[in-house]
């Protein structure tokens, strides 16, 4: 990979490991009935869907992705407190609703890790670059685990450090320019590789040297408008290019996509 990109910071769900669609059955499994109980006129009432998850929830910490959906609906409701165990909805019980569903689903699902992410990471570490994962999920060091990838790393910021730190969510970068820090990286020596809109905006935002999508889910467009520098199908491609990458500037590789 081009010397100028000392460090390369990935995402987890959908990028490193294969958990993206189970979020998003979590999701569904939560909103539908929210909009059945709060029953708002058409169109605000129509079913949660695969758009609804990439433009509004996908790679963002659980109360916002709560927010940001509602919002689009022109939906608002209370945001409650961490300890409210009343029935009445809010922000707080629908988020801890989802993630009762996705670690129920967890439970039932054999999750396993993306083989061209594997190969990918294992090249970098080769080629002595810095590797790290940033990821809103409050379960991302048990995911590496269970997946074997947790000696892969040098850095984890996941949503229990963001919230230590008291780190925005993406789209804001800060949680990625806190693992650049973390690894003595500026941030222009530093890629970012995401499959959600929202991450590839915070690369975008944070100034990240090279910003890569990853379309396994998300259309191209939409990732490329959030500022991506390329997008592929998958990381077994973007491998392919790296002896390219050494040698020719950003804008040949995407060229060659």
């Amino acid at each position: 990979m081009g010397t100028e990109l000392r460090g390369w910071l990935f995402d987890l769900d959908g990028v490193l490991v294969d958990t993206a669609g189970l979020h998003a059955q979590a999701w569904k499994a939560v909103f539908d009935p929210v909009l059945e109980q709060i029953r708002p006129a058409e169109p605000a009432g129509r079913p949660f869907d695969t758009d609804d998850y990439l433009r509004f929830v996908d790679g963002k910490p659980r109360l916002d992705g709560v927010r940001d959906f509602l919002g689009s609906r022109g939906l608002v409701l209370p945001e409650g407190s961490e300890h409210d165990e009343s029935p009445r909805l809010t922000v707080r019980s629908v988020a801890q609703d989802k993630d009762r569903r996705f670690c129920t689903l967890l439970e039932h699902s054999a999750v396993r890790p993306y083989p061209d992410a594997v190969r990918l990471v294992r090249a970098l570490l080769d080629g002595g670059r810095l590797t790290g994962v940033v990821s809103a999920s409050e379960h991302c060091p048990a995911l590496l685990e269970v997946c074997g990838l947790d000696g892969l790393f040098h850095v984890v910021v996941d949503g229990v450090v963001a919230k230590a730190q008291r780190l925005a969510g993406k789209p804001e970068p800060d949680t990625y320019v806190y693992a650049a820090q973390l690894l003595a990286l500026d941030p222009g020596v530093t890629a970012v590789v995401e499959d959600a809109i929202s991450g590839v905006a915070a690369g975008r935002t944070g100034r990240f040297g090279y910003v890569v999508g990853v379309g396994r889910r998300a259309p191209a467009a939409g990732l490329l408008s959030a500022g991506a520098d390329v997008v592929v199908s998958d990381l077994d491609q973007f491998a392919a290019l790296m002896g390219l990458l050494a040698q020719e500037a950003p804008a040949a590789v995407e060229a060659a996509m």
